[in-house]
């Protein structure tokens, strides 16, 4: 792309007023970290204007780039967002935001905020989906996660895919757990996390945003497809 694109930042979209100002906040990052980079904001579900709408009003002629703000790669990827930008010249898609070092490290230091200690046993809850390939991505962060922590690591999902984030969490005291860490694999406030409460675990962290380093991974994603 000879021009540079517009970036168009994809979330699923929440009724949560409090999980759409932390969405809201990582594009605000980016802006602040590559001043004069057109940046605008869409939806895959719940919330408008959605993907394609957006879209819609970048300038006949004009490149884009649709970053979806998403942990993983599932449905919302390969399907709504990937027809939404076929459907437009001079529009391509970039990976989602997961699997990524950064955001390993994030999800550690949220679990280490939230009380996790050396020996507890961490459940890493993720939404979920049918997609296997969504499914892969978590995968990959439990593992990395696994690497840099004291205790035994698994996962939960809060839909669509297995274990649940309650069922983890009591086979982590099965296996003989005296405290149990839930680790929020969610960008954001919203429907999942509020879930999560409720899975009995002796601690739950808070979501991956806001935080500045989120930031750096979209404008990651964006340059890596940009320059094609």
């Amino acid at each position: 792309m000879t021009t540079t694109p517009t970036l168009v930042g994809c979330s699923h979209g929440t009724a949560n007023r409090a999980g759409q100002l932390a969405i809201r906040s990582i594009l605000d990052d980016v802006r602040d970290a590559r001043p004069g980079l057109a940046v605008l904001e869409t939806y895959v579900d719940v919330q408008h204007p959605q993907v394609g709408e957006v879209l819609g009003t970048v300038p006949d002629g004009s490149p884009a780039v649709v970053v979806p703000l998403l942990l993983s790669a599932g449905f919302h990827v390969y399907v709504d967002i990937a027809e939404a930008a076929g459907a437009r010249p001079d529009t391509v898609t970039a990976d989602a935001l997961g699997p990524d070092d950064r955001l390993v490290a994030l999800l550690r230091r949220r679990a280490v905020e939230a009380g996790a200690e050396p020996g507890d046993a961490v459940v890493v809850a993720a939404a979920g989906s049918s997609d296997a390939r969504a499914v892969a991505d978590v995968e990959a962060v439990v593992e990395a996660f696994a690497r840099t922590w004291d205790g035994p690591v698994t996962v939960g999902y809060g839909s669509m895919a297995r274990p649940t984030v309650a069922q983890a969490v009591a086979a982590a005291r099965a296996a003989g757990a005296s405290r149990v860490v839930v680790a929020s694999y969610l960008l954001a406030p919203g429907w999942f996390h509020d879930q999560l409460a409720g899975a009995g675990a002796d601690a739950v962290s808070a979501p991956l945003a806001p935080d500045p380093e989120l930031a750096q991974v979209v404008l990651d994603r964006f340059d890596a497809v940009s320059s094609l």
